[in-house]
Parts: C-alpha cells; structure tokens; sequence
C-alpha cells in the first residue's frame, strides 16, 4: 500500500456527490432494443451453483455449463423445497434452477428483492457500489456507461470510474447476458436472470445522469426494503443469571496494572464482569475507554475505546456463573507521556429480565519514554 501512494501522479480533489436508490431486482423492464423489452427475475440459482468453480469445486456430481436440469437432483429439490414456477422456469431461460429462491419465504427470504443502487464522487472519480460479484466484462460496459452519462453534460471529462462490488448487500453474481447463457458457475449465479446487467446498467446510468445534470434531489427513493424483526428467532440461549466472587461487586479489579509501562508494552487488567451478551444497550457506547488525565482541568479524557486498534477485550467465562474480563492496550510507539487509567463497563444479570449497569476503573498508571522514572 504505501508502494501505491507512493507511486501516485494526480491528486484526487474536487466536489463530492451522492446518488442512492432502492430498486426492486425482480420486476426492472429493461430496453433490450428499439422495439423489444424484457423483464428481471424473482431470484434462483442454476444447477451449476452447486458445482462451483474452476479453482474450488464442489463435492458432488454438478458440472459447470448445465443447461438441463438433472432428475435425480430435481426430484430432491421438489421434495425438499418445492418445485419451481413455470414462470420463474421461463423468466431464467435457458438456467436450470436448483434453488427458486425468489419463491422461498421460510423462515425468512432466502434472497432479497430490494437492493441499492449507489455511485459517490469525487472530484473526476466515481465509485460504483454494486451489490454483488461482477465478471470482467459485466464490470467494463458498466464502467463505460456511467462514464457517458457522467461526461455526457462536460462537467466530468476526465473521469474515472472505480467499480466497488460487495457493497451495501450481496447478490451473488452479474454477468452478460452471453455469459449467462453458457451457465457457468456465474450465470448460475445471477440470481435475478439473463436481464440482470441490463437492468443495473439502467439503473447507474440514471443516478450518473442526475449526478452529471446535478439533479440527485429529483431521483425518487424507489421501494425501501422490508425489516424482519418481528419474525427473527435466536436458537442459542439466553444468558444465566451472572454470579460474582464472595466480597466483590462487578466492576472489581481481580489483576490490578503495574505503575509504569513505556511505549510498546502492552497494559493488561482484569475485572470481576458479566456476560457480555447481557449488556444489549451498549451497541452505540464501548465495553472499554483506556483515558488520560489532562493537568490543566483535572478531567480525564477518552483516547481509546473497544473499537480502537490498540485495544483488546477478552471475556472469560468461569464456573458457576462467574466470569470476568480482560482488557489489554497496547501501548502505540507515540503514546504521549502522562497519567492513564482503563475502564471497563457493562451490564450483570441480577434476576431474570433484570440487568443492572456496572463499571470498573483500574489504578492511575504512567506511561513516559524515559528510563530514568522512578
């Protein structure tokens, strides 16, 4: 990485741009020429899915480039899952599915139907954020049509287009629409039908035209997905009530920190805690903050927390319901000298639905680079 900045020749500035839609993936038309259109598909994966690719096979008798479905697997599959639709058979021409997932809604659905489609910019350059695999080609003629909607107005002469895949959700493969009709493990893998790159094609260039028109306001959301909190279910069990050594409370400290430590040592201390899972509210806060006191308003401040690199929570569950918790920072090579201390916070079972917060502070301990502290 550093070989790559370093080796860079144009520096990258300029205004930033945002266009974002939701798109229903199963029922885009798609322009295929001037007197014919097509349509997208409710998902399913092809025979050749299962197969898997060049380079990691699978372990069963499916082949790359199926184009028929096999009646052994077939039957399995209508047993196991139901047979597919003669729509869906039709609308996935010439693939033979194996899983009709767009007609598969238990417990949940087994793929989406509404995705997001996205570019940002910046200055000349534009990240396309795909929601899935795209194959060499698929990714150059989508690169080449949101680099004509952007240049078509002037504004973007010079652009680049970065496609960024994976990105906001996933939906398997897109491939064109010849690679599609080969069925190799790609085709079998673009869930949503011959059309799929047709219709993401239409659909960036329409966010590419509003960002070049400077007209992103104008674009509709489109349909937001739906949420499934109502129909999730758990199948790992609920925490037990949280036990705490005799005279400790949650919060105590069983390994106490040293006094001194230097950049590069690594500060650890322990904590009597409770299970991590029992502190459900504390998504938007941290576990840890490693704080240095500051001289000129005797207040501490947070330098670190659990999402910093340089910390480390372990939870170690005990017997009978005890447990504890150790946090570990690593000192960086340009800690400034001072006085530091860590916290830990967290929530402890009392009783059944009751969770009480606790928190614990270790003693002050001081970093400083020179070997003559006493």
């Amino acid at each position: 990485m550093p070989e790559l900045y370093g080796t860079a020749v144009e520096e990258v500035t300029g205004v930033l741009h945002s266009a974002h839609q939701w798109v229903n993936m199963t029922d885009v038309t798609v322009q295929i020429n001037a007197t014919h259109t097509a349509s997208t598909c409710k998902p399913a994966l092809g025979h050749s899915f299962a197969a898997g690719t060049t380079d990691g096979g699978g372990d069963l008798n499916f082949t790359q480039g199926a184009v028929e479905g096999d009646p052994f697997w077939d039957g399995i599959r209508d047993a196991l899952v139901g047979e597919p639709s003669n729509q869906s058979r039709a609308c996935h021409h010439p693939k033979p599915i194996l899983f009709n997932t767009g007609e598969m809604n238990w417990p949940l659905p087994w793929h989406p139907q509404i995705v997001d489609v996205q570019i940002i910019t910046v200055g000349s350059v534009a990240v396309v954020a795909i929601p899935g695999e795209m194959t060499t080609m698929s990714g150059r003629r989508l690169r080449e049509a949101v680099k004509q909607e952007l240049q078509s107005e002037g504004a973007f002469r010079d652009s680049e287009v970065v496609i960024a895949g994976l990105s906001n959700s996933y939906t398997h493969y897109i491939t064109t629409f010849e690679e599609y009709q080969v069925q190799r493990y790609e085709g079998a893998s673009t869930i949503y039908g011959p059309h799929t790159l047709s219709a993401y094609l239409q659909k960036y260039r329409g966010l590419a035209r509003a960002i070049a028109q400077d007209r992103v306001l104008e674009l509709p959301v489109g349909p937001e997905p739906p949420f499934f909190t109502e129909k999730l279910f758990n199948l790992l069990p609920a925490p037990r009530i949280d036990r705490k050594p005799l005279n400790t409370s949650f919060g105590d400290v069983l390994q106490q920190v040293l006094p001194v430590y230097r950049p590069g040592d690594v500060v650890s201390v322990t904590f009597v805690a409770g299970n991590p899972r029992n502190s459900g509210d504390i998504r938007d806060k941290t576990f840890v903050t490693v704080e240095i006191h500051d001289n000129r308003t005797n207040t501490w401040e947070v330098v670190y927390t659990d999402a910093s690199w340089e910390t480390r929570f372990h939870w170690l569950k005990g017997s009978f319901q005890r447990s504890k918790a150790t946090v570990d920072w690593f000192v960086p090579a340009a800690a400034p000298s001072g006085s530091y201390r860590i916290k830990h916070f967290g929530n402890f079972k009392e009783k059944k639905d009751v969770f009480k917060p606790y928190e614990g502070t270790s003693d002050v301990f001081t970093v400083t680079d020179s070997f003559y502290y006493q």
